[in-house]
Order: structure tokens, then sequence, then C-alpha cells
């Protein structure tokens, strides 16, 4: 195979799990964007979690939120636990680094908020401690996962949303999870906004 061919299939594998998720997903994106709206209204916030690439996404979406997607408007509250190095440091340091976020969940949580998680293996000790802590605030959590959800599927209450794509890449699974998260501002965007 030369190298354009294997580029070819990157493309092709990415447009085959997209539309796979499509198929699973469309209608638990509109309710995780459904939620975030209430809690928007209802004065609440968004903290987002992550590791790695995850983190990355979790950034992406706070950024997204707290300035813009594609229409102007007010900045809406969200913040992500994977940005403050001070934070993560110290915790990881003095503590463990399965705390990082959880003891950020307990100090900035609150009933009315949504904690957004996210790992791609549904796996990652950290992001579940940070659902635990969540829950113990009264705290919604939205989970974006992959393969077959991992532990965070069996953790999540049935008030939570499970956003997992159905595909065993990793490379694929972050792929979908950056579409997820695009399709959830426009949502947001859509209900608070309207149309064009």
């Amino acid at each position: 195979m030369d190298l354009i061919e294997r580029v070819n299939a990157h493309f092709l594998d990415s447009i085959a799990a997209k539309q796979e998720a499509m198929t699973v997903l469309a209608p638990v994106v509109a309710a995780a964007a459904e939620r975030m709206v209430q809690c928007f209204m209802g004065e609440g916030k968004i903290l987002s979690c992550g590791n790695g690439g995850s983190a990355a996404d979790a950034q992406h979406f706070a950024a997204e939120m707290v300035g813009r997607f594609e229409k102007e408007r007010m900045g809406l509250p969200a913040i992500s636990l994977a940005t403050d190095t001070s934070a993560l440091t110290a915790i990881g340091n003095d503590y463990d680094f399965d705390m990082v976020f959880s003891k950020q969940v307990r100090a900035l949580g609150h009933a009315n908020d949504i904690l957004l998680a996210i790992s791609t293996s549904g796996n990652s000790a950290n992001v579940i401690e940070a659902i635990g802590a969540a829950h113990e605030r009264g705290m919604s959590v939205i989970a974006l996962t992959g393969r077959d959800g991992g532990k965070i599927a069996e953790l999540l209450s049935p008030d939570d949303i499970l956003l997992n794509v159905p595909v065993m890449r990793t490379c694929r699974i972050q792929e979908v999870h950056i579409l997820l998260i695009h399709a959830v501002c426009d949502a947001v965007d859509y209900m608070l906004l309207g149309a064009e």
C-alpha cells in the first residue's frame, strides 16, 4: 500500500465511524444539548474534563461556550478542569493523580451544574472519580466515551447521558468526539438564538 492509499484509508475509516455514530447518537446529542440549555437557563455551569486528546476536547468545548461557536452570543459558563496546571500538579503531587478532577468538581460544582466527562476508553480513573464527585454534588453527567463505554457506562445514573462512540480505534473515537462537541454547540446556539 502506498502512502496515498494509506491516507485515503483514514478518510474512509473516519467517514464510516461518523456514519455509524450518527445512526445511534443523533437523538442523544439533541438530549445532551437540551440538558445543557436547561443548565444555563437555571444559572448553572458546565465543568469538563479528560486526559490527553480528551483534555484538549474538554478545553475546546469550554472555549466554544465561553467565547462563541459560529454565532455571536453572550458567553456561557463553562470551565475546563484540565487547564489549571497549578491545581492539577498540586493535587497530583499532594494527593493522587486520580483525584485531579474530582477535587475540582467538589470545590466548584453545584447541584444545577453539569460535568462533561470525556474518556475514549471509558476507563480513565480520574474521570471516573470526577463522575463520583459530580454525583455526590447532585450534578448531572454527560459522558463521551468509545468502544463499549467502559466503566463509565456502568457508573452513570438513569438521569445521566452517555454519548458512546461504537468504534474501537482511539483516533476514530476522538474524531467523532469533536464532531459531537460541535453538534452540541450548534444545537445549544440554535435553541438559544434560533435559526439564521
